[in-house]
C-alpha cells in the first residue's frame, strides 16, 4: 500500500502490532498533534518521544513543541534527499 505515503525518500519501516490500538493508547494531546502533523508518524515513535520527554520533566505543551522540532528536522532531511 503505497498510496498514502506522499512524496518522500525517507526509509519506510514495517510495523509490529496494530497501529490503531497503539494510537488509541496515546495521550489526548499527542493524538491531537498527530492529527495535524505534516507527515505520517507511527504511534510507536511518537510514544517513545513522549515518554522520554516526560522522564525529562517536560510539560505536555513542551513535549508537543519537541515533536514539532522533530518533525521539522525530518522534513529538512527529506527535502535534502531530493
Amino acid at each position: 500500500m503505497n498510496r498514502n505515503l506522499g512524496a518522500t525518500r525517507l526509509k519506510r519501516r514495517r510495523r509490529a502490532g496494530d497501529p490503531m490500538q497503539a494510537y488509541d493508547r496515546l495521550p489526548p494531546e499527542l493524538r491531537s498533534w498527530l492529527s495535524t502533523a505534516a507527515r505520517p508518524w507511527s504511534p510507536r515513535s511518537c510514544a517513545k518521544i513522549w515518554d522520554k520527554a516526560q522522564r525529562d520533566g517536560l510539560t505536555p505543551v513542551q513535549i508537543v513543541e519537541r515533536l514539532a522540532q522533530s518533525e521539522t528536522r525530518a522534513l529538512t532531511r527529506d527535502s535534502l534527499q531530493f
